[in-house]
């Protein structure tokens, strides 16, 4: 009884201690299935198609810009706001990469703890991530969940590293200029600037703790060429 009672106690020990590893590769697996069904699905489109819909987007970030109560929308605006970009109907709108940590992550709308539990959420209120001049797209996502790595990393990145939003078949990369720790309500953070094109990575700070966020902005750049 004793060798059996021992036994199930090492089995319980191995399993609490292989938790954070199996969950993370299981989150890791459906995150890139996502991102598969969705560049699917963006290759399935016709190229008039698809340009239609970034040119919504853009409206709709003309939009938002002019809009002074932009961070508090109505039913009806978040309706829009939701079907804005959802090609497949499951609310992906692209894609975030982040090389200095090797993050590739669905983007989806909305930051309901839901999404932000097994991908990244685009905040509701800042610019959709299609660049262009006067808009400052904001994404966020969890570090440090025993479940899944997310954006665990992002205090890694210093001024100069890049990140990317993938769109549809377009790709929109922003050199990090600017690294802050805030308070959860300095949305002043996310304003947008008429002359610049700024995306900011969102993630609480301390681990653990979550009392602040972390906050990495980036101004748009050229995409890397590959040799």
């Amino acid at each position: 009884a004793l060798t059996a009672f021992l036994t199930i106690l090492l089995a319980i020990g191995i399993a609490i201690l292989a938790y954070p590893t199996v969950a993370d590769l299981w989150n890791r697996m459906h995150q890139s299935y996502a991102v598969a069904a969705y560049v699917e699905r963006t290759e399935d489109m016709s190229a008039a198609e698809k340009e239609r819909l970034i040119d919504r987007a853009r409206e709709y970030n003309a939009e938002i810009a002019a809009d002074p109560d932009r961070w508090h929308l109505s039913d009806a605006e978040l309706d829009e706001y939701r079907r804005t970009l959802d090609i497949t109907g499951t609310g992906i709108m692209g894609y975030v990469t982040i090389p200095r940590i090797k993050v590739r992550l669905p983007i989806y709308h909305g930051t309901d703890d839901t999404v932000l539990q097994i991908a990244a959420g685009h905040l509701a209120g800042s610019s959709l991530p299609v660049g262009g001049r006067g808009t400052h797209a904001a994404v966020s996502g969890h570090t440090g969940l025993p479940s899944a790595r997310l954006l665990t990393g992002l205090d890694e990145l210093e001024k100069g590293d890049t990140f990317a939003f993938h769109v549809l078949d377009e790709t929109y990369t922003y050199r990090v200029d600017r690294i802050s720790v805030v308070l959860p309500d300095r949305l002043d953070e996310l304003d947008i600037d008429p002359d610049a094109d700024y995306a900011t990575l969102i993630t609480c700070t301390p681990y653990g703790i979550n009392t602040h966020r972390l906050l990495v902005r980036g101004h748009r750049i050229p995409n890397p060429t590959t040799p």
